[in-house]
C-alpha cells in the first residue's frame, strides 16, 4: 500500500470519478467525434487517423468509475458508470454502422486495420491489464499526468466498437463477434487492473467488498480465456501454415514457383471454434511469363495443397502483370 501523502484523497478521487462518469452532452459529443474519426481511419486503413481518435475518446472514464464503484459497492457510482458506458457503446456501434453503410466496403475488402481487431488473443488481455494498471495508477497519483494514460488506453476501446458497427453494416457476424470479444477483453481487463490498483492504493479496507469485486471481474475475465486461448493458438498455427504453404508453392509448383513471382500471402480462418468453414488463402503474384492464369490452375493448386499439407483451403489468386524496364532500352 502506498503512503497516504502520495495518493489522491479518497473523497477527492470518488468525486472526480463521479464527475468523469457522468452521462452528459460533453460525453456524447466526444463519443460521436472519436467514433467518426476511428471509423474513417479503419475504412481508409489509416493507422494515423485511428491514433487520432484516441485523443478524444472518453470511454476510459466510466471504466475507472466502474472499478471504484464495484470496489466500494457504491450504487450511485456503479449506476452512473454503467449508464455512461452503455450509452457510449450503443452510440459508437450505431454511428460506425451508419458510416459503414454509406461507404459500403464489403467484408472481403476489409483492410488490415479492421481485420487486426477481429481475432483477439491472450496477448490482447495482457495489454488491457497493463493499460488498466497504468490508468488507475495515474489517477491515484496527483503528480502524474492523467491525460497520457487515458489517451493511450482509449485507443483500445473505441476502434473495436467501430469494427463491430462496420461489420454489422456489411452483415459480417464473424467479424463483428470477434471485434466485440476484443472490446469485452479490453473492458474487463482494464477494469480488473484498475480494481487491483485501487486496492494497492488503499482505497478500501472492507475485505468482504474487496473479495466480491475481485471475484466478479476475475470470473468474467476468466470466461474470456477460452476464446482468447483459442485465438492465440489459431494465430500461431496460421503463421506456421503460411510459412509451409509459401515454401511448398515456391519450391514445388510451376504456377507460383516459375510462371509468377509471389508478392504476398494471407490466410484467414474461423474466428471461433464452432465455425465449420474452410480457411481462405489469398495469394498475390506478379505474372512473369505473360501467359494468363486460368481457373483450372487455381483448382489444381487447391487440390495440390490439400494433398501436400492435408488441409482443404479456398484459394484466391490475385495476379499483376510483370514488367521489366532498363535504362538501356531505346525510346522509339
Amino acid at each position: 500500500m502506498q503512503p497516504p501523502a502520495e495518493r489522491e484523497p479518497p473523497e477527492k478521487l470518488h468525486q472526480e470519478l463521479l464527475d468523469d462518469s457522468s452521462l452528459n452532452l460533453n460525453f456524447i459529443v466526444l463519443v460521436v467525434t472519436s467514433c467518426i474519426i476511428a471509423t474513417l481511419g479503419l475504412l481508409t486503413n489509416s493507422a494515423a487517423v485511428i491514433i487520432g481518435a484516441m485523443i478524444v475518446a472518453p470511454l476510459m472514464n466510466p471504466l475507472r468509475g466502474l472499478a471504484l464503484g464495484a470496489l466500494l459497492a457504491d450504487r450511485v457510482l456503479l449506476r452512473q458508470s454503467l449508464n455512461a458506458l452503455g450509452m457510449g457503446i450503443a452510440v459508437a456501434i450505431l454511428t460506425s454502422s451508419l458510416i459503414g453503410s454509406l461507404f459500403q466496403i464489403p467484408a472481403l475488402s476489409f483492410g488490415s486495420e479492421i481485420l487486426a481487431r477481429t481475432q483477439p488473443t491472450l496477448a490482447d488481455l495482457g495489454v488491457a491489464l497493463a493499460a488498466g494498471g497504468v490508468s488507475g495508477f495515474a489517477k491515484i497519483r496527483p503528480k502524474i499526468s492523467d491525460v497520457l494514460a487515458g489517451t493511450a488506453i482509449a485507443v483500445a476501446l473505441m476502434p473495436p466498437l467501430c469494427v463491430v458497427g462496420i461489420s454489422l453494416s456489411q452483415q459480417s457476424l464473424p467479424y463483428s463477434g470477434g471485434a466485440f470479444l476484443l472490446f469485452l477483453t479490453n473492458l474487463l481487463g482494464i477494469t480488473l487492473a484498475c480494481i487491483l490498483t485501487f486496492i494497492w492504493g488503499g482505497y478500501t479496507l472492507d475485505l468482504r467488498r474487496m473479495q466480491r469485486a475481485l471475484l466478479w471481474f476475475a470470473s468474467l475475465t476468466g470466461i474470456l480465456l477460452i476464446p482468447l486461448t483459442f485465438g492465440l493458438f489459431t494465430l500461431i498455427r496460421q503463421e506456421q501454415l503460411k510459412a509451409l504453404v509459401k515454401e511448398v508453392l515456391q519450391r514445388e509448383t510451376v504456377t507460383v514457383g516459375q510462371q509468377t513471382q509471389l508478392l504476398n500471402l494471407s490466410l484467414t480462418g474461423p474466428n471461433f471454434p464452432w465455425e465449420n468453414t474452410p480457411e481462405k488463402l489469398s495469394i498475390t503474384v506478379s505474372n512473369k511469363s505473360g501467359k494468363p492464369l486460368t481457373a483450372k490452375q487455381v483448382q489444381e493448386l487447391e487440390r495440390f495443397l490439400e494433398r501436400r499439407i492435408g488441409k482443404k483451403l479456398t484459394l484466391t489468386l490475385r495476379v499483376f502483370e510483370f514488367q521489366e524496364v532498363t535504362s538501356q532500352e531505346q525510346i522509339s
